[in-house]
């Protein structure tokens, strides 16, 4: 009788336990069940128990609800993780130790993927000044040609200039706010924004007075890149051929240091450094071709333009350099029986460590360029000091021609009248 009275108790506690999960089933009422000797009654009643059965999957169910809603908080902190650790390094990132790119490709340790490269703050805001200071003296050379000319085409100039200006100003006032809060009981820097803000007002009212002006010529432009970053560059809308030899020229304008950057590189598949043009850290100018280098006698980075051309053939990898139209040196063994290969993407302002990306603010060209053009042969000394002196019988290159539909530009790089050798002048 005692054993009977322990089982009936425990069938009540099993009952009660299942009532009392929260489920509401209506009336209720007490079962007798046939169960053997030493079968577990829980178990027994709850299998023999309809409602319980449904109890039972909606708790199984909640369950595994809450283990994918656990893996999915993981998921998340993990993300946020990440993400303050990017933050982190854009708050406390350090210019890389300079560090010659070798064969064009980048030194571990030499990534700065974050965005502009760390300089002292007044450093980079009179480099914002400057900047500023070269769109207010074009807009002033613009004013004085609306004067003399009678083009009714305002609007079209006004929206592109303020456009411009627009876009430089964001870019501006974010990174000087960005360098006052890392310094912000500097007097000098706050007295070097205000005069930037300033720069930008003025440059606002005078757009608002242009009246009359000019269109970007087609082939008279040059691109501007005012600061070192990973994100700013130029791209061909169009690939090179395979070429067995070449003559590439640019004028080119730049007082940046140590080293002007990248003002062009040419990557294809599987080799991301096919053609390039570099000036990296303290080392002299290079000339890259399948990886292989050439150290250039240019001396370019005194602020003034210069012409620059190099000839290559791929029989003993001859190659000729030569600036503002007199040959400066040649050498040979240059990627001797290469042919450049087609299907690539050419790029100004970024050296590219994959196809068309994988840019180093540190490796990234700082000033401007214009008139690239790409010759699929030799160019004579006679044809190339034609072009440095912007003779009348110059040509324009037959594989790539220095045209404003052939090249987009990207994340603040601008395109300006360019006249080439008035500005030289």
């Amino acid at each position: 009788m005692e054993g009977s009275s322990w089982k009936l108790f425990s069938l009540l506690s099993c009952l009660v336990a299942v009532d009392g999960f929260g489920q509401d089933f209506g009336q209720t009422q007490f079962i007798c069940t046939s169960v053997p000797k030493d079968a577990d009654l829980c178990a027994a009643t709850m299998q023999n128990s309809g409602p319980a059965e449904d109890l039972r999957s909606t708790v199984i169910q909640l369950r595994e609800t809450v283990l994918q809603q656990k893996e999915t908080i993981v998921n998340q902190k993990e993300t946020i993780r990440e993400l303050t650790s990017k933050l982190s390094r854009c708050e406390s990132q350090s210019l890389p130790v300079a560090a010659g790119p070798g064969a064009g490709s980048r030194r571990p340790g030499s990534k700065n993927t974050m965005g502009d490269v760390s300089r002292g703050t007044t450093e980079t805001l009179a480099q914002l000044g400057q900047t500023l200071q070269t769109l207010k003296q074009r807009l002033e050379n613009l004013e004085q040609y609306s004067r003399g000319n009678n083009s009714v085409q305002a609007n079209s100039l006004k929206d592109l200039l303020q456009n411009k200006i627009d876009d430089m100003e964001k870019q501006v006032l974010s990174r000087v706010n960005t360098l006052e809060e890392s310094k912000p009981g500097s007097r000098n820097d706050t007295e070097q924004r205000n005069r930037v803000e300033s720069t930008l007002t003025s440059l606002h009212h005078r757009i608002t007075d242009l009246e009359k002006g000019k269109d970007i010529s087609p082939t008279e432009f040059q691109i501007t890149f005012p600061l070192r970053t990973n994100y700013m560059y130029a791209k061909a809308k169009r690939s090179l051929p395979e070429m067995f030899s070449f003559t590439v020229c640019l004028w080119i304008k730049s007082n940046a240091s140590p080293g002007v950057g990248t003002p062009f590189s040419y990557a294809v598949p599987g080799q991301a450094n096919e053609l390039v043009l570099i000036e990296w850290g303290n080392n002299p100018m290079e000339f890259l071709i399948n990886d292989k280098v050439a150290k250039l006698p240019f001396l370019i980075n005194d602020g003034k333009w210069h012409h620059l051309c190099i000839t290559w053939t791929t029989r003993d990898g001859l190659w000729e350099a030569f600036q503002d139209g007199v040959k400066r040196g040649s050498g040979e063994n240059l990627a001797p029986y290469h042919p450049i290969k087609p299907e690539g993407v050419l790029v100004l302002g970024q050296e590219q460590d994959t196809l068309g990306g994988g840019f180093d603010a540190t490796q990234a060209y700082v000033g401007e360029l214009a008139n690239l053009n790409i010759w699929n042969r030799k160019l004579s000394n006679t044809e190339i000091y034609n072009l440095a002196t912007c003779n009348s019988k110059a040509l324009v290159g037959n594989v790539f021609s220095w045209t404003e539909s052939n090249i987009e530009v990207f994340g603040g790089a601008t395109k300006w009248t360019f006249e080439p050798c008035r500005s030289a002048n």
